[in-house]
């Protein structure tokens, strides 16, 4: 396995648990963040080999838009979840775009939506990322913090 700060991966084909599992899609984000959640979803389904990995941390935008289309060019993703919406890796992922306009980004991942795309593994990965989208919106809710408890939306 070859490990960077920058990157996590154990190539574009990994071994998991005795079965052989593709890279299908990129995670980035600040600090941590992308090794978390590709941490939690290992750990909850064995699948996390089917993500890579990817930090900003100490990246400048030329160098994180390099990082990117390196990762894609090695894996054959056409999928790239981001932590924040107009944060540097999903503004750098649409710049990718430009070169590249069959990946599909999708900004604002949670661990909801990660574990649903990995186990959409029958359909074509840019579906499956749309069908997580949905299930990682109907994930978020807030409960409490009103007089009598209760879950609000």
């Amino acid at each position: 396995m070859s490990i960077s700060r920058k990157t996590k991966s154990k190539s574009a084909t990994a071994r998991d648990s005795g079965s052989l599992q593709a890279v299908r899609a990129i995670v980035a984000g600040h600090g941590d963040f992308a090794d978390g959640l590709v941490s939690a979803v290992q750990q909850i389904t064995g699948r996390g080999a089917v993500f890579r990995a990817i930090s900003a941390r100490d990246l400048s935008a030329s160098a994180l838009d390099a990082l990117l289309l390196k990762a894609i060019d090695e894996t054959g993703v056409r999928v790239i979840f981001t932590d924040l919406q107009a944060g540097s890796c999903s503004m750098a992922s649409r710049r990718v775009l430009r070169d590249r306009p069959d990946v599909l980004v999708v900004a604002g991942a949670n661990l909801p939506m990660l574990l649903d795309f990995v186990f959409g593994d029958t359909l074509p990965a840019t579906e499956a990322a749309r069908h997580a989208l949905e299930r990682g919106r109907e994930a978020i809710c807030a409960v409490g913090g009103e007089k009598g408890g209760g879950r609000a939306k």
